[in-house]
């Protein structure tokens, strides 16, 4: 009798553990771009109760490494907007955009004279005409200046440095001729609204738009999403997708929030994102990832 109760509590602890993915800009971290130590205490109070906690965010995982590694956290990830799933160590998912349709959204872009990065399997790629082009889009488009502090202004438009992670190209085939390259997202500094640019590029087949934030617009295959992401991390883990959370703020973590089982969006978070969403949190200044771990996840188990 004593190990058939036993093997009910465990079954009912495995039924319990829940999977929460976390968007990094605008939802984990704060406005000064560091996640405050509330919110770490709450993904490790998560973490000890058995939980798993992923973050999936537009940025590349190399990126995403990077911020979560300034902390004592260790987090699986899904990078570029879910097309890229990372635990363990292992890539357990990647999805790429067709290169033929690489080609095309580069040369719409390159007759427009749009600065744009590619976020691949390599690293971040980014076009030798960045500086030219991001000074004269943001002389095209004031508005988008008014919202740059000095110090943003000066990083969005210095010409970018090489290293491991970070590369410049001068042509799309100089990219797209590296052995093994697999190109996940284009990100595209942008007005905010449906644009003529977004416009003509949802023209292609086999690609999905989405933004991140006001002034960008990021394209991946129709497939790569953050919906994506959290499936496949809940299969990994064994986690029925009923059992998922996810918390996010903006456009592109709407497929995550329609694909988990409970989804949570920010105060700050876009209008219309929170008007699909379960429900809201506080802000991503005010701790808001770690209220709602507290309240919807620890609270209930």
């Amino acid at each position: 009798m004593y190990i058939s109760n036993t093997k009910l509590i465990i079954r009912e602890i495995r039924i319990m553990k829940k999977l929460i993915a976390i968007d990094l800009d605008g939802t984990l971290l704060s406005s000064n771009l560091d996640i405050s130590a509330e919110n770490i205490q709450a993904i490790q109070h998560a973490q000890k109760a058995g939980h798993i906690v992923m973050i999936c965010s537009g940025r590349a995982p190399e990126d995403i490494k990077v911020v979560i590694g300034q902390t004592p956290l260790q987090c699986p990830l899904a990078g570029s907007n879910g097309t890229m799933v990372v635990a363990d160590g292992k890539l357990l998912s990647q999805i790429s955009i067709n290169k033929d349709t690489v080609k095309s959204i580069a040369s719409i872009l390159d007759e427009k004279k749009y600065p744009f990065k590619l976020y691949t399997n390599q690293g971040i790629f980014v076009a030798s005409s960045w500086t030219d082009r991001m000074n004269v889009f943001l002389d095209e488009n004031p508005e988008v200046s008014k919202h740059l502090t000095s110090k943003e202004y000066k990083m969005v438009t210095e010409q970018p440095k090489e290293t491991d992670t970070l590369k410049l190209f001068d042509h799309i085939d100089h990219v797209l001729k590296l052995e093994g390259i697999a190109i996940q997202k284009f990100f595209i500094p942008t007005i905010s609204g449906k644009t003529e640019l977004t416009s003509t590029i949802e023209e292609i087949d086999g690609i999905s738009v989405t933004t991140s934030g006001p002034f960008n617009i990021e394209i991946m295959d129709t497939n790569g999403h953050k919906g994506n992401g959290i499936r496949v991390m809940a299969e990994y883990f064994n986690i029925p997708i009923e059992n998922t959370v996810a918390i996010g703020d903006n456009f592109n973590d709407v497929p995550m929030l329609k694909t988990a089982g409970l989804s949570i969006a920010m105060e700050n978070g876009d209008p219309a994102v929170k008007e699909i969403a379960d429900v809201v949190t506080l802000t991503n200044n005010e701790h808001g990832v770690a209220h709602a771990i507290e309240k919807y996840v620890l609270a209930n188990s």
